[in-house]
């Protein structure tokens, strides 16, 4: 038993950085390579279908089966040696073949992957390419050569890589059958390994590449609509300072715009950092070859630069644009909100004064019914008690009138005092 317990993950986190080897390409070779993608919401797509297509390929040949989680696995399938490899949105295969070919880049070398299993692939051909791997011959020129008969001379990009041990090239145009085309002029010296090495890199330079180019697909889909919200977005925002200008009804409108803005945002998050994640690997592929300059053609670097890079720059700065109109909408928003809660509290200041002018007036009426009311009353109150007085008051020669004068101002006196106490008391 060992003196210290692993981790749960230590073993699966170090197989993890060996869980990718280069594959052993000889000189001369040839190879196939295809990364297939889901169309849509291809990072949350059922791991089980890729595997599902895998295996189909495999039981064609008789093949091994690999492990049920793994995300890599090579096979041998009749001449070709197959590798395979699950990625976050996209699954990669690439069959190679040791041997000269007739015919460079024959389109039959892609007959490893059958019609009818390509037909019924989970996804969509992101990308294909076709390798043409032979030995550098002694003269440059001979090189040179091959490359004006086999590519586009104006978009061409040739290089030595890893201090001159090979020579790769490419125009990363689709031929005719429907591949890229990349050739790898390699020393004889050069080892199974690092030949394959220099293949793999170039796999994930054009997968990572046009895969980074959905970004700019999404920002052209983007863009008339972020043109639109953006003149709507000034419109309000000049109809703020306008006199007339109905506050309630903007501020609708921009809390409109600013739902529209996130909700874009939202949608295109994941692939704005996908795309910055895919530019950055692309750049550290080129990196790690070494590349050198092959007579006086193009590098990679100088292709990236030229054609990769103002795509790139394109999705960056329309993320950056999409996220300083939200930051505008917002800030409108918010200005006119306040400019919206300034104008109702004067609207209830208006109408505490106006409840203060009809509260004094109903305090007004108020005593004057109270007045009113003094009075009625003490008209009763009189003649209920002249009725008790007046039989007293005459024997004693006191006149009626008379009389009634005398008791009039002490009832009124007591039917004033009376409904102010009643006042006070419920007051």
């Amino acid at each position: 038993m060992p003196p210290i317990a692993d981790h749960p993950q230590r073993y699966a986190m170090t197989n993890e950085l060996h869980a990718r080897p280069a594959a052993q390409i000889r000189i001369p070779s040839v190879a196939a390579f295809v990364a297939i993608k889901p169309e849509k919401n291809a990072a949350q797509r059922p791991r089980e279908d890729d595997r599902a297509h895998l295996l189909d390929l495999l039981d064609r040949h008789g093949a091994g089966h690999p492990a049920p989680e793994s995300t890599y696995h090579t096979a041998e399938v009749g001449r070709h040696v197959l590798k395979w490899e699950s990625h976050t949105e996209f699954v990669t295969y690439m069959a190679y073949e040791q041997g000269p070919t007739e015919r460079p880049f024959d389109p039959a070398s892609f007959g490893v992957f059958p019609d009818d299993w390509l037909t019924e692939a989970p996804g969509k051909r992101l990308t294909s390419i076709l390798f043409q791997i032979e030995p550098m011959p002694e003269e440059e020129s001979r090189i040179h050569e091959k490359l004006m008969e086999w590519f586009v001379p104006e978009s061409l990009a040739v290089v030595r890589v890893l201090d001159g041990a090979a020579v790769v090239a490419s125009d990363f145009r689709i031929d005719r059958a429907g591949h890229v085309r990349m050739a790898v002029f390699a020393l004889p010296t050069t080892g199974g390994r690092r030949v394959g090495r220099i293949v793999q890199r170039l796999c994930e330079i054009e997968t990572y590449k046009t895969i980074s180019m959905l970004g700019l697909l999404r920002v052209r889909a983007m863009s008339g609509q972020m043109g639109m919200i953006d003149r709507e977005l000034s419109r309000l925002t000049r109809a703020m300072n306008e006199p007339g200008s109905k506050s309630d009804e903007t501020l609708e409108e921009l809390l409109r715009i600013s739902s529209e803005l996130e909700n874009m945002m939202v949608e295109s998050s994941f692939r704005f950092g996908a795309t910055g994640a895919y530019e950055a690997l692309v750049n550290q592929r080129i990196e790690v070859l070494r590349e050198g300059r092959f007579m006086d053609r193009q590098t990679l670097s100088e292709f990236m630069t030229r054609r990769f890079d103002p795509a790139m720059r394109t999705v960056k700065s329309t993320e950056a644009r999409l996220a300083k109109m939200a930051e505008r909408a917002m800030r409108a928003g918010q200005l006119l909100g306040t400019r919206v809660d300034v104008e109702r509290s004067a609207q209830n200041q208006k109408l505490l004064e106006s409840m203060d002018q009809r509260a004094d007036m109903q305090l007004r009426l108020q005593n004057t019914v109270e007045g009113l009311s003094v009075v009625a009353i003490s008209y009763y109150a009189v003649n209920l008690v002249s009725y008790v007085v007046l039989p007293v008051a005459e024997p004693a020669g006191l006149s009626r009138g008379v009389t009634l004068a005398l008791i009039a101002p002490v009832v009124v006196l007591g039917v004033w005092a009376m409904v102010r106490r009643i006042r006070r008391h419920f007051g």
